[in-house]
């Protein structure tokens, strides 16, 4: 039946990779030079369409689709890392017979009006494919304690397969969106809210898959989810069927605009997330946004670590192997935002910015580093720091678009290349991190091999030399961002 594609679809420390204090970067402009915040992948084994919620009490609250598609539970902590212990509760359970009693799915937790909510979607035990989206209301200081109350299906009752509703506030006004199917397509569809249960008017359909990559295995627009930035209202959607083909589009609306005229969204014409064979993720989707602690705009979505496609008895919903993963959110300079590749397991990447040039990153291009403005192919410029290849006091950078790929110095210049396994690769990708030459709270890379010369920027490219001066100096400091 075509419905069943419709499916619903940090375990280390957080770390922070120099002691400065950090500062919120939610824009492009004139970033701030702050500490990056790391997390450590994935962050939760089988959950399936994550949503984190950052609340005033300082807390973190997770909440995602269990592989057994029976019941909804909440973990909170402190850090997101932490979500990757903290203790996991069941907050309610699917109903054993009627409405609410089948495929409990994407729920999302939300604190309105000084009351909690979560939104879900359910199928009923007589027809487990009459999928709807319904609420439950917490008054509890702590949701996890609970109890729950349950409001029912969102009002007015929809007549057809819908579910992956969200809310979110615009200037002054609540709105709900959800995906809902009509004729062979799952639509994004948007509404203003009377209260978090119920809509007035009639909903206005913004999104429909039209794209090739929208219409992979089924036609799908689903699961939204809103970031608003830089005068305009982002929302994500995933697409296509829930196995590796998945992948995260985007629609955009003038911060102004009236939100509820389809004419005011645009949709970009190539996913924003997509499967990557060179970082090992497959099928990303159905994200939601949080902020770190740093202040940073964060993605939290689901994908698997394997390649799998619908066909030879394959059926991705009945695969319980999605991952909830976690990254961060870049900002272009047109105020975009830029979700970059789903980076390989393991702790996140991060961008060298440089300290007198501070518009400029470290980038490769054709394996040679640069150090580049505006760099839209994000992964370019995103290296994940580890134990030093020759020496685990140390460090090494290994890229993020091509793993195993690291930074290392050759005849003086520096390059991304493959690890050959040799022992003057592992010395020459190695660095002693040492505190930034022209500003302690950032950081500069010392050669484990050439003690006393350090990497530096000169006439846009990247060098291995000794410097003397202050202009040296500044030009071989960089910020981790």
């Amino acid at each position: 039946m075509r419905l069943k594609l419709l499916g619903r679809k940090l375990a280390a420390t957080l770390t922070t990779l120099v002691t400065a204090t950090t500062v919120a970067v939610v824009a492009p402009a004139a970033p701030a030079l702050a500490a990056a915040v790391t997390f450590t992948n994935p962050l939760a084994e089988q959950r399936a369409d994550p949503h984190v919620y950052r609340h005033t009490d300082g807390y973190y609250y997770f909440t995602a689709t269990v592989g057994e598609y029976d019941r909804i539970v909440l973990r909170r902590a402190t850090t997101l890392q932490g979500l990757a212990t903290a203790t996991e509760r069941v907050i309610w359970r699917r109903h054993s017979t009627g409405e609410m009693g089948a495929h409990i799915w994407a729920p999302e937790i939300h604190f309105i009006d000084g009351r909690w909510y979560v939104y879900f979607a359910a199928g009923r035990t007589d027809d487990i494919w009459a999928i709807r989206p319904y609420v439950l209301e917490s008054t509890a200081a702590n949701p996890l304690d609970g109890p729950w109350v349950e409001r029912g299906q969102l009002q007015p009752a929809r007549s057809s397969f819908s579910l992956d509703a969200t809310t979110f506030v615009h200037n002054g006004q609540r709105y709900l969106a959800w995906a809902e199917y009509a004729g062979s397509n799952s639509n994004i569809y948007l509404a203003r809210a009377v209260n978090p249960w119920t809509y007035a008017g009639t909903p206005t359909l913004i999104a429909t898959p039209t794209y090739a990559w929208e219409t992979r295995g089924y036609r799908v627009n689903e699961g939204p989810a809103v970031l608003i930035r830089n005068g305009r209202v982002f929302m994500t959607y995933s697409a296509s069927a829930t196995d590796a083909s998945y992948a995260v589009g985007l629609l955009t609306a003038s911060a102004g605009s009236d939100l509820l005229n389809p004419a005011s969204w645009s949709k970009r014409a190539t996913p924003v997330l997509a499967s990557d064979s060179r970082t090992g993720q497959w099928g990303p989707g159905h994200n939601s946004f949080t902020v770190a602690e740093d202040g940073s705009d964060v993605i939290v979505y689901h994908s698997r670590n394997y390649e799998r496609y619908l066909g030879n008895g394959y059926d991705p919903l009945s695969d319980p192997n999605r991952r909830t993963r976690i990254q961060r959110v870049y900002w272009n300079a047109d105020g975009t935002p830029n979700f970059g590749v789903p980076v390989p397991d393991g702790v996140t990447p991060v961008r060298l910015r440089s300290h007198d040039l501070p518009d400029r990153y470290l980038r490769h291009w054709e394996f040679r580093v640069r150090l580049e403005p505006n760099v839209t192919n994000l992964a370019d410029s995103q290296f994940r720091i580890v134990g030093g290849l020759a020496d685990p006091t140390a460090v090494s950078l290994e890229s993020t678009n091509y793993p195993g790929y690291y930074l290392r110095h050759r005849n003086h210049q520096l390059w991304v290349e493959r690890n050959d396994g040799s022992n003057l690769f592992r010395q020459d990708a190695t660095f002693t991190r040492r505190a930034g030459l022209a500003d302690a709270a950032k950081l500069s890379l010392e050669s484990v091999n050439f003690p006393g010369q350090y990497v530096r920027h000169r006439d846009g490219l990247l060098y291995l030399e000794s410097v003397s001066d202050a202009a040296g100096r500044a030009s071989a400091t960089f910020a981790l961002d």
